[in-house]
This record gives structure tokens, C-alpha cells and sequence, in this order.
């Protein structure tokens, strides 16, 4: 009895904090993430006051977050759409992943962890924050913008790479061996491709088949479903998460907008949980030694990151000013980094790479709105002043009529 007084105790002031750093990020409009990563750091191994009876319900917790996080952002899309941006896209996600990927690959093999470690660090380089993304396009009333569909496309081609990469990290953190990893990558791209071709060919079916004029009963049906899927997923070693992102694809039309409605107060809930859970597990004494190297990794792949954006608008026709603007967009890395860290910390490949996360994601989830904001303007000044003036009288060089308009927010 005592013991479950003092869990409810625990996990009532967890739920009672998070919303209390949820209201104060809100009124400021940013991203809430740093101050839960911070709030679990306050609170785990080596924090103010550490916690104990609630900590094994807060780790399954987490595990229901990276689900819901997951399945969430399938809804997002419609398999239509992810074939779409697969044809048109990919040169600019082959470019994202360049630029992205390999400066944490390089920084975790000059650090001296080691190939499997570099693997895990890339992808934490590599992806964008799709949540804090969509929140500070709307936030900014950036949505209607002309640069906003290539933004989306790089997401959802990120979003796709990871069906590949997860399972391909899962083998490498299990240390499975070459012909066990290649049953597990290929397993994990079957399943992906039936998944899309069910989806394509049979999506009405399947979303009839979930479809309720209920809420509780859709409710319990899709979750229920996103749960067995994951759990089957990670059975297979293809990794729960990719299972949940699967599901959410399949679904489409009125039963994706009705579970996206339902499960985005459930969703808010876990996902804090899950950045809780992670800071929980890291040490705020091991930042420190990581942080010079986790803040020169911020500010090189924020760079890369505006030059990613930049390239695929300008691809795509997009106005300097639009460009600039895509690019600063990308910045902001945020759930995907800490869920590939949380499986590295997880296996325990390398204890310094939980921390070098932690601080390499608290300062671009705080830079990114920055850069979404002010790249543009700043770089439309400091292109001003390297622009020649005029002589008095001359009428303006012919190429500056041709100078395109700036693509804002439409009507």
C-alpha cells in the first residue's frame, strides 16, 4: 500500500511538472521538449531527486510515446503521397541525408566510438523534428507559403528512411551478424512494401474496416491495432516504432482525421513521458565533457541543414527569400534523435553518446525556431549590403527587374 501511495505520488507530480513546463513553453511559443529533456535530468541518475517507484511505469511509458509519435505522423500521410514525393523528391533527400548524415557519422568516429556508434550518431544528425517543424510553420502562418511543400517532402522523405534505418540500427545495437542483419533489413523492407502496396490498392477497405461512428470504439480499434502491430514488429527485430508508422500509413480519409483527433491528446501525453524517460537516464554530470563537442555538431548541421533547404527550393523554383526560409525551417531536430539515442543508450553501445544527444538536441530544439524566424531576413540583409548602391540618377541595373517575387503566404 505504501509503495503504491508513493508511485501515485511520483507519477502525479511527473504528469502535474509536465504540464505546468508545457504551459510556460506555450507562452512563450517554443518547443517544450528542452525543459522536459531538462526536467528528467533534474529528477534521474545524479539529479536533484532522483525517483524510484515509478520509474519502470514511466519507462513503458516511453515506449508507448515513441509508438504514438510514430503512428501520428503515418497519419499524417497517405501512401499516395509518400510514392509521390519517392518519385519527384528523393535527389533532395539524397542530399539531406549527405549533408546530415555524415557530419555525425565523422564526429563519432573521431571521438573513438566506433562504426556501430558512428551508424547511431548520423541519424541523430540526420533528422529533422517533424513536430516542432509543423508548429513553428503554423505559429509563423507560414502553411500557405510557396517553399512549404518542399519542407513537407523532405519530412516525409526522412520519415520513410527511417523504416530502412531503424531496423538496420536494431541489428547493429543486437549484434547480430551479417546474414542475420540482412534478414532483418529485408523482413523490414517486405513488410514496408506490402504495407504500401496494401495501402495503395486496399486502403478503403482497410479504413472501413476500422472505422467507427464511436469514438470509444476507434478509439480502442486503432490503438489496440497500432500496439499489436508494434509489438509484432519489434518481435521480428524490425523495431516497434516502424510497425506503428506502417499503421498509420494504411489508414486513411475520415478514420485517419478521427484517430489523429483522438490519439493527439494521448500522443501529447506519452511523448512528454518519453523525453522524461530519457533524460532520466542520463547523468547531467556526463554533459559537460560532451558539450563542446555536441554544440560545434549543432552549428555545423544547422548550416548543413539551411543548405539543404535551400538547394531543394531552389530546385523546385522557389524565390531566394523562400529558399532561405525553407532552409532555416529544417534547423530544428527534436523526437527522432532522441528516440535513435534512446535505443543506443538502450544497448549501452556508448556511455557518452546519451549525453552528447541530449545537449546536441536541447540546442537545436531551442535554435530552430531561431533560424525558421530570422535566417531570411537576415540573409536578405546581408545581402543588401553586399550589393553595389546605384549611381545618382542611373536607372537600376536590368537584372534586377528580373529578380523573382518573394512566394509568401498566399491570399
Amino acid at each position: 500500500m505504501h509503495s503504491s501511495a508513493i508511485f501515485l505520488i511520483e507519477f502525479g507530480a511527473i504528469i502535474l511538472g509536465l504540464g505546468l513546463l508545457g504551459r510556460f513553453a506555450g507562452r512563450f511559443q517554443f518547443s517544450p521538449i528542452p525543459l522536459y529533456l531538462l526536467a528528467g535530468l533534474a529528477f534521474g541518475t545524479g539529479g536533484l531527486l532522483p525517483l524510484g517507484a515509478s520509474e519502470e511505469f514511466v519507462a513503458i511509458g516511453a515506449e508507448i510515446g515513441v509508438i504514438l509519435l510514430l503512428l501520428m505522423l503515418g497519419l499524417e500521410y497517405t501512401a499516395s503521397d509518400l510514392v509521390s514525393n519517392l518519385r519527384t523528391q528523393y535527389p533532395a533527400g539524397l542530399v539531406d541525408a549527405a549533408l546530415n548524415a555524415l557530419p555525425g557519422a565523422a564526429m563519432a568516429l573521431l571521438l573513438g566510438w566506433g562504426p556501430v556508434a558512428a551508424v547511431v550518431l548520423a541519424g541523430v544528425t540526420w533528422i529533422s523534428s517533424s513536430g516542432v517543424i509543423a508548429k513553428v510553420m503554423g505559429d509563423l502562418g507560414r502553411l500557405g507559403n510557396r517553399e512549404t511543400p518542399v519542407i513537407l517532402s523532405i519530412l516525409v522523405l526522412e520519415d520513410l528512411a527511417m523504416a530502412v534505418y531503424l531496423p538496420i540500427v536494431t541489428a547493429l545495437l543486437a549484434g547480430v551478424g551479417l546474414a542475420a542483419g540482412s534478414l532483418t533489413l529485408a523482413i523490414a523492407l517486405g513488410v514496408a512494401g506490402l504495407v504500401l502496396f496494401l495501402a495503395v490498392r486496399y486502403g478503403r477497405i482497410i479504413s472501413r474496416f476500422v472505422s467507427s461512428d464511436d469514438p470509444e470504439k476507434l478509439l480502442l480499434v486503432v490503438l489496440g491495432l497500432t500496439l499489436l502491430v508494434a509489438g509484432i514488429a519489434q518481435q521480428l527485430q524490425v523495431s516497434a516504432a516502424v510497425g506503428a508508422f506502417l499503421v498509420g500509413i494504411a489508414l486513411s480519409g475520415e478514420v485517419a482525421e478521427g484517430a489523429h483527433n483522438l490519439l493527439s491528446p494521448l500522443r501529447d501525453l506519452f511523448a512528454a513521458v518519453f523525453f522524461v524517460f530519457f533524460g532520466l537516464h542520463t547523468d547531467p554530470s556526463s554533459i559537460p565533457p560532451v558539450l563542446l563537442p555536441a554544440l560545434a555538431l549543432a552549428v555545423f548541421t544547422a548550416g548543413t541543414k539551411i543548405a539543404t533547404g535551400y538547394w531543394a527550393a531552389r530546385r523546385a523554383g522557389i524565390s531566394a527569400k523562400g529558399r532561405w526560409r525553407a532552409g532555416g525551417t529544417l534547423v530544428a531536430r527534436g523526437e527522432f534523435s532522441i528516440v535513435i539515442a534512446g535505443l543506443a543508450v538502450t544497448a549501452g553501445i556508448e556511455p557518452d553518446l546519451g549525453p552528447l544527444a541530449t545537449a546536441y538536441v536541447l540546442v537545436l530544439v531551442v535554435l530552430g525556431p531561431l533560424t525558421a524566424r530570422y535566417t531570411e531576413p537576415v540573409a536578405t540583409r546581408l545581402a543588401a549590403r553586399r550589393r553595389p548602391a546605384p549611381a545618382t540618377g542611373a536607372s537600376a541595373p536590368a537584372a534586377e527587374t528580373l529578380e523573382p517575387v518573394d512566394e509568401g503566404t498566399t491570399g
